[in-house]
Parts: structure tokens; sequence; C-alpha cells
């Protein structure tokens, strides 16, 4: 699972994120794919997840963003 989950996160960074976000548009650094992909390599699949669920739902207009490392 955490193989394929890596697969659409690389998929989606080289494919989709250019047709719909043009330039770079994310409030935190790392952007959340790369958040992610740092996740599941380094965490596997339901900790990965569950990290990344996370991330995302920090990525809102009341958050300023910045610098938010993998931990």
């Amino acid at each position: 699972m955490t193989k394929i989950a890596i697969l659409l996160i690389k998929f989606y960074q080289k494919v989709i994120s250019k047709y719909i976000i043009p330039g770079k548009h994310c409030r935190f650094y790392p952007t959340c794919s790369e958040y992610s992909l740092l996740a599941y390599e380094k965490y596997g699949f339901i900790k990965g997840t569950y990290l990344t669920v996370q991330r995302i739902l920090k990525c809102n207009p009341f958050h300023k963003g910045g610098y938010d490392p993998l931990i």
C-alpha cells in the first residue's frame, strides 16, 4: 500500500499539479505532496496517511502556513 501511495503522489506531482495549480501556491514548506512522500517513506502507510491527512486539514485560509517539517 505504501508503494502505491508513493506512486500516486509522484504522479500527482509530475502530471496533475501542473494543470491544477500553475506556479507555486502552497502555503507550507515543504509542500503538502513533498511532506506526504516523506511521511510514507519514513513511517509507512498507516502513520503516513495519518500525518498526510493532518497536514491537508491545516491547509486552509485560517492557518498561516510556513515551515512545517515532518517530525
